[in-house]
């Protein structure tokens, strides 16, 4: 990358850092009508942060997109200030810290600059196609087997907790599973496409081909039954399917998908509580019997009330009512800010992740190879899709999941998960954009071709 690139590349970083610093002052005025004393500590903890992460950037990926650093900055540094916000709103912002999240930062930090550092070719976790999808399963089976004391939190079997120590492995086992994808439908991409019997407008797969389909779809299912886990379930299949379109460019995966999990929500609705109790909150959330139980719809109504009342501008930083907001700083971190940015600042944040998915499928198109070209596709859409069921879901168009918005909502697993995510995404637009080595020739040989 030219010395020229670099630079707009760290003006732009310094930037995301100015509009996040921006913010951080606007909460302390609308909450105290003064700038917060740890401005200055929280600026220059981000902006060092950022700069190491440029620095390893610069030095290792050098043809990197210059994009994907300060635009996720952007995202988790105001991820941090409405956490900030939160957990001076009241006794129900009580688990949020801005300090914490921000250690979770410098961490993610440092795993986004180790998988630059230690990946050198994204290729390379081509050769690992089936180790990569043993560790996804191991990492998912852990909490369904473990007693319900050591990973069970609100209902859901998705942690392991130990002492003071909690780790949600299905983070990391997604990213894991998507490698296992990309290795496997690189590999029988030739055979899924084969197409079978023609129904209406449809070219069917064969049916001896399904099995790859039947075996995701119970894996799935297995998810949702046995660690009550509705949001993974939904993202893993969603994201199968999608990476297998991406393979065979057949769009009866996608039909035959659909349909899999639909039925298979519907059964596991009519068989298991807990999965029934969801789809009442979401087609029934204004009964004022759910509004008032124990795991109602409390919390999604609060949400929907803060969006509402937020309008098009908002109410201001520091100005709104998070604390009416259950988990407003976890898993409703998305409404507590509509409540305050408004609209318009809902779509600004919801911008910001469409250029991070665009540039990421940017680099699925320039991508020289098969096995780089689905490894980007998959890891794009598994983001895009993660923040369309989180907010599908705290804005009642799908029932809600409890997965969290990627970079924003307080938690260390997925924001390590998310950072590796973006390194590896920074690694393969490196590949891709990296000028070809040119060949070397020797002058004088060629002269006395030449004569």
């Amino acid at each position: 990358m030219t010395a020229k690139r670099r630079g707009a590349q760290l003006a732009m970083l310094a930037f995301a850092v100015l509009i996040v610093m921006g913010a951080y002052a606007s909460v302390g005025l609308g909450l105290d009508g003064e700038i917060p004393s740890g401005m200055l500590t929280y600026g220059l903890g981000l902006g060092a942060l950022m700069l190491a992460a440029y620095l390893v950037l610069a030095r290792f990926a050098p043809w990197g997109d210059p994009l994907l650093l300060p635009l996720v900055t952007l995202v988790n540094g105001i991820g941090i200030v409405m956490i900030y916000r939160i957990e001076h709103s009241g006794k129900l912002g009580a688990g949020a810290n801005a300090t914490n999240q921000l250690m979770w930062t410098a961490l993610g930090v440092v795993m986004f600059s180790a998988t630059l550092i230690v990946l050198k070719d994204q290729r390379a976790l081509q050769r690992m196609t089936y180790t990569a999808g043993f560790v996804g399963v191991i990492l998912m089976a852990i909490p369904a087997v473990l007693p319900g004391s050591l990973s069970e939190v609100q209902g859901a079997k998705i942690w392991i907790r130990v002492g003071g120590f909690s780790i949600q492995p299905g983070e990391f086992a997604k990213l894991a599973l998507v490698v296992f994808f990309a290795g496997y439908l690189v590999a029988k991409r030739d055979v899924l496409a084969l197409a079978g019997r023609r129904l209406l407008f449809i070219d069917l797969p064969r049916a001896r081909d399904l099995g790859p389909v039947l075996i995701t779809w119970a894996f799935s299912i297995a998810t949702l039954v046995l660690e009550k886990d509705l949001g993974t379930s939904l993202l893993l299949f969603g994201t199968f399917i999608a990476m297998l379109y991406i393979a065979t460019q057949r769009t009866s995966w996608v039909l035959i998908g659909i349909l899999l999990f639909v039925g298979g929500a519907v059964l596991a609705g009519m068989a298991f509580s807990h999965v029934e109790a969801r789809f009442n909150v979401w087609l029934h959330a204004e009964d004022p019997t759910l509004y008032d139980a124990g795991g109602g719809s409390y919390q999604l109504m609060q949400g929907l009330f803060a969006i509402g009342s937020g309008g098009i501008l908002g109410t201001g930083l520091g100005q709104g009512h998070p604390q009416n907001i259950p988990l407003s700083f976890s898993d409703f971190i998305f409404p507590a800010t509509g409540e305050e940015l408004g609209l318009t600042g809902l779509m600004a944040i919801l911008m910001v992740y469409a250029l991070i998915v665009e540039r990421g499928l940017r680099t699925a198109l320039a991508a020289r190879d098969p096995f780089s070209k689905l490894l980007a596709g998959g890891l794009s859409f598994i983001l895009a899709w993660q923040v369309f069921i989180i907010i599908g879901g705290v804005t009642r168009l799908i029932p809600l999941t409890g997965l969290v918005t990627p970079f924003m909502s307080a938690g260390g697993s997925a924001l390590l998960a998310n950072w590796i995510l973006i390194a590896v995404l920074v690694r393969m637009s490196d590949g891709a954009r990296r000028p070809p080595p040119q060949a070397i020739q020797d002058e004088g040989l060629t002269q006395v071709m030449q004569r």
